[in-house]
C-alpha cells in the first residue's frame, strides 16, 4: 500500500498487523473518527498474512509445546520469517506482541507510540508464540488487560484506536484530549448535556451558573472523588510517596 505524506510533509502514522486473520481488519477501525482519518490518509493500515510463511504443503504455523501440555504454539521460524519480511517494508516500526503477560497499555505508552512512526503488531493465536522469536526479534509485549482473548487481533485494534485518536487532525479539538481520563493523574469528571432535567435528575446547578472558576473547582473535586472511589491506586500514585503524611 502506498503511504501518502500528510499535509505537513510527515509520513502518516502506520499500523502493520501480522495476523492469521487479516479479514478481521479494518473492522471497527473503518468507522467513526478513526475511520474518517484512515480514509483521509492521516494514518495507514496494512496486514500481513502469517500463513504465507508457513511450513510445508499445508503452510503449518504451529506445533505442539516443547515439554508437553495442551494446545499448540506458533513457530519461531515461521514468525521470524514473517517479521523479517515486514521489517523490509517498515524498518522503523517498533515490534509489539499483544500478550496478557505484557506491560499494561496505559495512556503514557499510548502517547509514546502515537508520537512515533507507528507500530508493527504481532497478533498471536493458540497457546501463544515461541519465546525465542520474541527475544530474537526484540518484541515489546503489551497487554490491554488482565484477561485472555482468543487472539491478538482485537487487542491490536484497541491499541491502534487509542493511538490514532491522538494524531493531529483526528479529533479536531485538542483541548478535548487534555481533560480525558488518564491524561492526568485522575479519572475524568462527570459530563452532562441537554435536557436540563431527565427522569427527575437535574444537571448540577454549578454547571449552569456561568461561573467558570466555580465550574473548574467542581470538576476538579468530582474528578478526585471518582478517582479515589473507583481507582484508589491512581489516587495514591497522584499523592506520591511523600504526600498525604
Amino acid at each position: 500500500m502506498a503511504h501518502t505524506p500528510t499535509s505537513d510533509g510527515r509520513a502518516p502514522w502506520r499500523a502493520l498487523v501480522l495476523t492469521l486473520f487479516p479479514d478481521m481488519f479494518p473492522g471497527p477501525l473503518a468507522t467513526s473518527l478513526v475511520g474518517t482519518a484512515l480514509t483521509a490518509g492521516l494514518w495507514s493500515l496494512d496486514m500481513q498474512q502469517i500463513r504465507d510463511f508457513g511450513i510445508g504443503r499445508h503452510r503449518a504455523v504451529d506445533d505442539t509445546p516443547a515439554g508437553g501440555g495442551a494446545g499448540m504454539v506458533m513457530r519461531a521460524d515461521v514468525l521470524g520469517a514473517a517479521i523479517d519480511h515486514a521489517r523490509r517494508t517498515a524498518p522503523d516500526l517498533p515490534l509489539i506482541y499483544l500478550s496478557p503477560r505484557g506491560e499494561p497499555l496505559r495512556q503514557p505508552l499510548v502517547r509514546e507510540l502515537s508520537a512515533g512512526p507507528g507500530a508493527m503488531l504481532l497478533a498471536g493465536r493458540f497457546e501463544g508464540v515461541d519465546e525465542r522469536v520474541l527475544f530474537g526479534r526484540g518484541a515489546r509485549e503489551v497487554s490491554i488487560g488482565d484477561y485472555v482473548l482468543s487472539g491478538g487481533e482485537i487487542a491490536a485494534m484497541v491499541l491502534i484506536d487509542a493511538c490514532v485518536r491522538l494524531l493531529p487532525g483526528v479529533l479536531g479539538a485538542a483541548d478535548s484530549l487534555a481533560h480525558e481520563s488518564f491524561e492526568g493523574e485522575q479519572l475524568e469528571y462527570p459530563q452532562y448535556t441537554k435536557p436540563r432535567e431527565w427522569e427527575g435528575l437535574a444537571i448540577p446547578d454549578v454547571l449552569l451558573s456561568g461561573d467558570h472558576k466555580k465550574i473548574a473547582a467542581w470538576r476538579e473535586a468530582e474528578a478526585q472523588r471518582i478517582t479515589a472511589d473507583r481507582r484508589p491506586d491512581l489516587a495514591m500514585a497522584a499523592k506520591g510517596p511523600n504526600k498525604g503524611r
